[in-house]
This record gives structure tokens, sequence and C-alpha cells, in this order.
């Protein structure tokens, strides 16, 4: 599931329109499904209420935003 317009080594394209980027690649796909299982895993293990919940969600989101936003191919711009 690859888009031609995309580099190699790039997983993600930029959204249109919005912000931000989207999977096109496997890898991509793979990110981004990790991230959902892993959220949901804390949201099991650490009810949002508990201190713990954001000590391990936002380094996690963060984590997602680096990798999306460096595997993307071109830059991150509002689009309408």
């Amino acid at each position: 599931m690859t888009d031609d317009r995309i580099r190699p080594g790039f997983w993600f394209k930029p959204k249109r329109p919005g912000y931000g980027a989207t999977p096109v690649t496997w890898q991509g796909w793979l990110v981004v499904t990790l991230f959902v299982l892993l959220t949901g895993l804390i949201l099991r293990l650490a009810m949002p209420r508990h201190p713990l919940f954001l000590a391990l969600l936002a380094p996690l989101t963060l984590a997602l935003v680096w990798i999306s936003w460096t595997k993307t191919d071109g830059e991150w711009r509002w689009r309408s």
C-alpha cells in the first residue's frame, strides 16, 4: 500500500486538507497501530485520573509526532 508519489524512506505524506501527516506505507501504519494499542493498554492499566496516565501517554504521543514528522515526505503546514 505504497503511494507512488512518496520517496523511498518516507512513511507518511502531508494531510490535505488540514495539518499533519497520514500514513501511506506499512511502516507508517504499523507506527500508528502500535500507538493505538499502547494507548489502549495505558488506558486499561492507568486510569485517566491517575498521575501515571499522563506520565505514560505524553512521551508516547510525542514519539508518534516526532516519528511521523521526520518520516513525512513534505512539510507540515496548514492546507485548506
